[in-house]
């Protein structure tokens, strides 16, 4: 599917001096593109267009030229399709009727022939680029579960999908994105599991998009997210094919974008985002235990550094007497407010996480650790920032660690620094205001029509079990009810919990 209709279209003519002056002409000053001339048996003139470097020229020249010159007499239009067929070994080939759906196929990759006499031209499968190979994705950090990552080629990724998913109900719509680029997405499903309601809203999402060139699925999810001025992510971003798969088991439906490892999860919830895959590799006592602790720290990722901050300015008869003491004799020699100091602190770890980031992974740890080790001690030294405050930044650096979607941690991040501004000024009261405000905006924020706060408000019951804990394998019956009513809501049969064994009676 093609979501960009072409204007004007031009048929293939049977003259072929006509379409090698078309396509000439459009490749023009591309010294990559090779137009070569063949005779097909003694008489056909022909014409072979491809672009050098993305084909496989040992197939070329073994199984298309040597053949059409060897083995083939004559082309006409009735039987073109099923002559070729029968002669070149290839599996991959298609009948093309214009010029522009000519051309898309060579940059993708493909070798068009055109023979004189017909009206139609053909694409032989013969496309082969420099790929990466699977690695263990380097973004998502594996305890337990595969070990391999999606790559940067979609038909890779969409063997990887097949591989684990194996029945014919996976289905994988096919899009042409970008008036430039043209870049190959799917939307992928799994029919009867997925809500029909969700599947075609995703579909009008995507049909809609108009735009150049389409380079990282970075640009779709900016194109069809519910409310892109929200800091928190609408879509799940993932580069592994179990999290996929686990999402197209519950209903949910992915989105996959040629030259891009990161495939896109729709919908999501809060509580979705701060779930790691290896929650339901793990047993499940300590699956509930680590999601408890990731519910905990993403708590203080938000507000401790506000409550620091707050607490010290207006509420210091909240602190005990003996720490409020020691507190203030690490702070007599501190020229800032609390606030201040709380910036300064944040502003430098912030800036030592992005250097980290971008650095080369050799570097990168090592400046991070390095750089916030010197910097806090010589802040301290300095008598810039108090041993206290040093304590509270690090806490709060460790606990956004713990958000295992890199985009929910950027948005806690951002958000923690409007806060600690209010309870500067207002103190609890502020920090109490700012949380309202980020509760109302997740109430009313939608992914793909679904609450951002599901289960918890709307209240359902049945699916708060997911959230609080993560239940053994065999309670998790019923898939969760994304957008109404699920098509296939039961996902296992009765009565699978394991019994044990019953031992034999001695006579």
């Amino acid at each position: 599917m093609n979501a960009n209709a072409t204007a004007a279209s031009h048929p293939v003519s049977p003259v072929l001096a006509d379409n090698y002056n078309v396509l000439s002409a459009m490749y023009a000053n591309c010294n990559d593109v090779i137009f070569r001339r063949l005779k097909i048996g003694e008489s056909t003139e022909a014409l072979l267009v491809f672009i050098e470097g993305l084909i496989n020229l040992e197939l070329l020249d073994q199984h298309v030229i040597r053949a059409l010159q060897r083995e083939m007499t004559t082309l006409d239009d009735d039987n073109a399709m099923l002559a070729l067929q029968a002669t070149l070994s290839i599996s991959g080939m298609a009948a093309v009727g214009t010029i522009e759906e000519a051309a898309l196929n060579i940059g993708s990759g493909q070798a068009l022939l055109f023979a004189a006499g017909l009206t139609q031209s053909f694409s032989l499968g013969l496309a082969k680029w420099e790929k990466r190979g699977i690695e263990e994705p380097s973004a998502e950090n594996v305890v337990r579960g595969p070990r391999e990552g999606f790559t940067e080629t979609i038909s890779v990724n969409r063997s990887m999908l097949r591989r684990k998913i194996r029945t014919p109900a996976l289905k994988m719509i096919a899009y042409r994105l970008g008036r430039q680029t043209q870049t190959e997405v799917d939307l992928v499903y799994i029919e009867g599991t997925a809500n029909g309601s969700l599947v075609a809203e995703a579909q009008e999402r995507i049909s809609g998009i108009d735009i150049d060139g389409i380079l990282e699925s970075g640009y779709v999810e900016g194109l069809i997210e519910d409310s892109p001025f929200s800091p928190f992510p609408q879509m799940q971003v993932t580069e592994r094919p179990d999290v996929v798969a686990a999402g197209l088991l519950e209903g949910r439906i992915a989105i996959l974008v040629d030259g891009t490892p990161f495939a896109l999860i729709a919908p999501v919830t809060l509580f979705s985002m701060l779930q790691s895959p290896e929650d339901y590799y793990q047993r499940f006592y300590i699956g509930t235990l680590i999601r408890w602790l990731r519910y905990l720290f993403f708590v203080m990722t938000l507000v401790l550094p506000s409550l620091y901050v707050s607490i010290l300015t207006f509420h210091q008869e909240m602190v005990p007497t003996s720490l409020l003491l020691s507190i203030a004799k690490s702070r007599e020699d501190i020229p800032f407010p609390a606030l201040v100091e709380a910036l300064l602190m944040e502003v430098s770890f912030e800036a030592l996480r992005e250097a980290g980031v971008r650095l080369p992974k050799q570097v990168g740890a090592a400046v991070s650790i390095v750089g916030a080790l010197v910097i806090g001690q010589a802040a301290t030294s300095a008598g810039l920032v108090s041993a206290p405050m040093v304590m509270v930044v690090a806490i709060t650096g460790i606990a956004s660690f713990m958000i295992p979607q890199y985009s929910s941690g950027i948005a806690i991040r951002m958000l923690r620094f409007p806060i600690m501004f209010l309870s500067g000024m207002l103190g609890l009261l502020g920090l109490m205001l700012g949380i309202i405000v980020i509760v109302v905006h997740l109430c009313s924020l939608r992914s793909f029509g679904v609450p951002y706060l599901q289960p918890v408000a709307p209240m359902k019951g049945s699916e708060l079990k997911d959230v609080l804990s993560r239940p053994p394998i065999w309670m998790q019956r019923r898939r969760p009810s994304l957008t109404g009513k699920p098509s296939n809501p039961v996902r296992q049969a009765p009565n699978l919990k394991p019994e044990p064994p019953q031992g034999n009676e001695s006579s």
